[in-house]
């Protein structure tokens, strides 16, 4: 019996007992091929070399040294790289150990920034439907992903959550992608109107949603103009880009294609690759000076934010992704893994849309293509395909909920930033193979609720 609390207490899992490049090797010896970056986290691979040389190196050197008492060299090193490359004036960094804490941290800062400037009333968050920014209490409280959050509901401080701009179910026949982003874009000054801009502290997205409804991009023209609108009455735009940032979509930055450059930026998951935890908050120019020339400190922190370890591993991990090109890799293997996607499951019954940026690629599952119908929730459709996939040697993303947290199935993809062209095709015939067995086993459930 396992003493250890796992996230599901009735599901018993493989033992890992390696890895190398894209592959994770369990206790039995079967290789499985990470299509999912674990969750969007692995970007490059597992074991590499120069990011193991650099943890053995800080551990050699000092380990720990907490941040009430020291800086460290690895943190002010990624730091500078960090600011050199973020858009705009996001020139300082807070360190946490991973998302939720980014998040939770971005949600504070942002109440104590107004504190600072005098504007006690401002209080509430405006978020987006179908969305996950975390598992804290705060992070909760503005994420719209409601499986997640309805046994905490009574612990949240509320949100008013939006329209997600989700263009394959929301836009309408008639209008263009543009006219769509600007029409679901007015809905954050509907809101805004109603409670009052004086009330408001932040408008909180994610560029491109990731696990709640499937790597969904914000359609050309919608993060500009809800820039504009957060600007015109002085709301702090924060973007989540705990999943969808770090090279994932392409560009560094996920926002970087969105044409907007937001108050604050939460990363994690790539920032480290998963070699140690961490997470980050990119902060304005305009935040940090308010804090710096007021009580000169954020009434937040946590023991390990900082931490050396951590933070050596998450600089050469940066390092390896500028050294080597890797955006570029990004965007070069995106160009190979979305045409093969769409020759695989371009036409397959159950398939309504494939879509995302880069690497960071969503594949919505359907009762019928042409209506857009979902499977009923009854099918587990995500249970089925994450298990054909495991026994494939295929490791992916499948989630539930994609529609409105209830109706709706995805799988995600987001693989290491290193794989070559026969390992992609590895991926999508796999994944293949997966998709088609757990749509054959859901059919007489299908065909039984039909007749």
């Amino acid at each position: 019996m396992s003493h250890v609390f796992h996230r599901q207490c009735r599901s018993p899992l493989p033992v890992a007992v390696s890895g190398q490049g894209p592959y994770i090797v369990d206790s039995t010896g079967k290789q499985y091929l990470d299509g999912c970056g674990g969750a969007a986290v692995s970007s490059l691979g597992h074991s590499h070399p120069r990011v193991l040389a650099a943890i053995k190196q800080q551990i050699e050197a000092i380990p720990f040294a907490h941040t009430g008492f020291f800086t460290n060299a690895a943190a002010e090193e990624l730091a500078d790289l960090l600011a050199e490359s973020a858009p705009g004036h996001l020139n300082h960094v807070y360190f946490t150990s991973g998302g939720s804490e980014s998040m939770e941290a971005a949600l504070k800062l942002a109440r104590q920034y107004f504190l600072e400037k005098g504007q006690s009333s401002k209080r509430y968050f405006i978020a987006r439907r179908q969305s996950y920014h975390g598992n804290t209490l705060g992070a909760l409280g503005v994420g719209g992903n409601q499986w997640r959050r309805a046994p905490y509901e009574p612990l949240m401080a509320p949100a008013n959550l939006i329209a997600p701009c989700y263009a394959y179910r929301d836009r309408w026949n008639d209008e263009s992608e543009w006219e769509y982003g600007q029409r679901v874009a007015e809905e954050l000054s509907s809101v805004i109107a109603e409670q009052g801009a004086e009330n408001i502290l932040a408008f909180v997205a994610e560029p491109v949603v990731g696990a709640t409804a499937g790597a969904v991009p914000a359609v050309p023209g919608y993060f500009k103009r809800v820039g504009e609108i957060c600007r015109q009455h002085d709301i702090l735009l924060i973007l989540d880009e705990v999943m969808c940032g770090m090279g994932r979509t392409g560009t560094l930055f996920a926002c970087e294609q969105d044409d907007v450059v937001p108050d604050m930026i939460a990363i994690a998951k790539g920032l480290g690759a998963g070699y140690q935890p961490i997470g980050a908050l990119m902060v304005s120019d305009g935040i940090y000076d308010a804090i710096a020339e007021g009580t000169g400190y954020f009434q937040n922190g946590h023991t390990y934010m900082g931490h050396p370890t951590a933070c050596a591993a998450a600089l050469a991990v940066q390092k390896v992704i500028r050294e080597d090109g890797l955006l570029e890799q990004v965007n070069g293997l995106s160009g190979q893994l979305f045409p093969l996607l769409h020759e695989r499951f371009g036409s397959h019954p159950l398939v309504g849309d494939i879509r995302g940026r880069g690497l960071f690629i969503g594949l919505e599952m359907v009762r019928d293509r042409i209506t857009k119908a979902p499977l009923p929730e009854t099918t587990l459709m995500h249970k089925l395909i994450k298990a054909f996939a495991l026994e494939e040697g295929l490791m992916c993303y499948p989630m539930a909920g994609t529609i409105d947290g209830r109706l709706g199935h995805h799988v995600l993809l987001a693989p290491p930033f290193i794989l070559n062209t026969s390992q992609l095709e590895e991926l999508v015939d796999k994944l293949y193979v997966a998709v088609d067995r757990a749509s054959q086993a859901i059919q007489p459930m299908l065909y039984q609720e039909a007749v």
